[in-house]
C-alpha cells in the first residue's frame, strides 16, 4: 500500500465556501513558525485577517509563554510564596492542564518547568558541557530529586473564591504540551468570529482545519510521524479536525551516547526514554491532540495504545523495537482508514 487516506468519522456534512479565493497568511510566533489558509469573507480585508491572528498569537504568549518574562506565567513562576491572583483566560486554561493531569494521572503535567529547565529545554539554556566541551552533562540525582520536589500536578493549590494559584516558592509552570495547541484553537476561533468558517491554522506542526476548499474537498495534509516509521505516506482531511505530534527526535542531545528528548515523565524526573519514537493523535481540538500526544509519549508503547482505546483517542503510534520502528494504532483510527479506504 503506497498511500493511506483518512477521514473524519464525526459525520458532518460540509457546506460550500462563500468564494473560490484561498488566501494564505504566515509569521513568527512562540519560536516557530505559523500559518493560515482560508477563504475570506465578504467584506473583511486581509490586513483584518493577518492583524486579529497577530493579536490572538500575542495574546496566547503573554498569558503562557514561559520563555517571555513579561508573560503572566512567568511572572507566577518568579512570585515569591503565597496566593496569587490571576486573569480569567489564566484561570481557565490552568483548570484545563489540572483536568488534563487528572485524566492521564499525570502524564501530562503543567508544574514540570523545573524538570525542563533542569534537563535544558527550558529558558535557562542548554545543559552545560563537560571538561573538555566536548558534549552536555546530565543532571545529578540529587539535582534531579531537587526539581522532582517543586513538581507535580497533585501539590498545586488554588483558590477558587479568589481565583488565584499558590506559589509554594520554587513551583515553575510550563504549558508546553497544550500552549501551540491552545494557539491554534484560539486562532481557529477569531477567524470562524471574523465569518472566516473554511480555514486551517498551523503552528509549528499543530494543526487545525474547519469547513472545507472551495471545492468542497478537506484541507489536506500529510501526517508527521518519526523518521524511518514504517507507515506509508498518510494524509488526512481536516474538516473540523485537528492533528498533533510529539516526537522524540524534536528537539534532543547526547551524552555519552545516552540521548535525551524534551519530553519529560514527571514520575521518574527525566526525559522519556521508553522506545515510543512518536505519537500522532487526532482529535476535535488542537488543544486536546497536542495533549494527548505528550500524555500517550509518557505512558509508553503498552499502556498508551491501551489508555487511547479505552477513550477512544485516534491515535498513531511508532515504537522502537530489537527489528526497527514499528507501528501500532488505535481503532479509533483505523476507523478514519476506514472511511478513506
Amino acid at each position: 500500500m503506497d498511500n493511506r487516506v483518512l477521514i473524519p468519522t464525526h459525520g458532518k456534512r460540509p457546506v460550500r465556501p462563500p468564494s473560490d479565493v484561498i488566501r494564505d497568511f504566515a509569521g513568527e510566533t512562540m519560536g516557530t513558525t505559523w500559518a493560515v489558509r482560508l477563504t475570506p469573507p465578504p467584506g473583511v480585508e486581509p490586513a483584518e485577517i493577518q492583524a486579529a491572528i497577530e493579536e490572538v498569537l500575542a495574546e496566547v504568549v503573554l498569558l503562557f509563554s514561559h520563555w517571555e518574562p513579561r508573560s503572566e506565567l512567568s511572572r507566577l513562576n518568579a512570585a515569591p510564596p503565597g496566593f496569587w491572583a490571576v486573569s480569567e483566560p489564566f484561570w481557565t486554561m490552568l483548570n484545563a492542564c489540572l483536568d488534563l493531569a487528572d485524566e492521564t494521572n499525570g502524564a501530562v503535567d503543567p508544574t514540570l518547568g523545573a524538570l525542563v529547565d533542569l534537563w535544558g529545554f527550558g529558558p535557562p539554556g542548554p545543559r552545560p558541557r563537560d571538561a573538555f566541551g566536548q558534549g552536555f552533562t546530565a543532571p545529578f540525582e540529587e539535582e534531579i530529586a531537587t526539581a522532582r520536589a517543586l513538581s507535580g500536578w497533585g501539590r498545586l493549590r488554588l483558590n477558587r473564591d479568589a481565583r488565584a494559584v499558590q506559589q509554594l516558592g520554587g513551583v515553575k509552570l510550563d504549558l508546553s504540551a497544550i500552549a501551540k495547541g491552545h494557539a491554534v484553537d484560539r486562532v481557529s476561533e477569531r477567524l470562524t468570529a471574523l465569518g472566516a468558517t473554511h480555514h486551517l491554522v498551523e503552528i509549528g506542526g499543530e494543526l487545525r482545519g474547519a469547513g472545507v476548499k472551495p471545492d468542497r474537498h478537506p484541507w489536506w495534509v500529510e501526517l508527521q510521524q518519526a523518521p524511518g516509521a514504517p507507515a506509508p505516506h498518510t494524509v488526512v482531511g481536516l474538516f473540523d479536525l485537528a492533528v498533533a505530534t510529539s516526537g522524540d527526535w524534536i528537539r534532543r542531545y547526547e551524552v555519552y551516547g545516552q540521548t535525551y528528548s524534551h519530553t519529560i515523565d514527571g514520575r521518574t524526573g527525566r526525559p522519556v526514554a521508553n522506545g515510543v519514537a512518536s505519537v500522532t493523535v487526532l482529535a476535535e481540538t488542537a488543544l486536546y491532540a497536542d495533549a494527548m500526544s505528550t500524555a500517550l509519549t509518557v505512558m509508553g508503547p503498552e499502556e498508551g495504545p491501551a489508555f487511547a482505546e479505552a477513550v477512544g483517542i485516534a491515535a498513531a503510534f511508532v515504537v522502537r523495537g530489537e527489528t526497527g520502528l514499528a507501528e501500532i494504532v488505535t481503532p479509533a483510527f483505523t476507523a478514519m482508514l476506514n472511511e478513506g479506504a
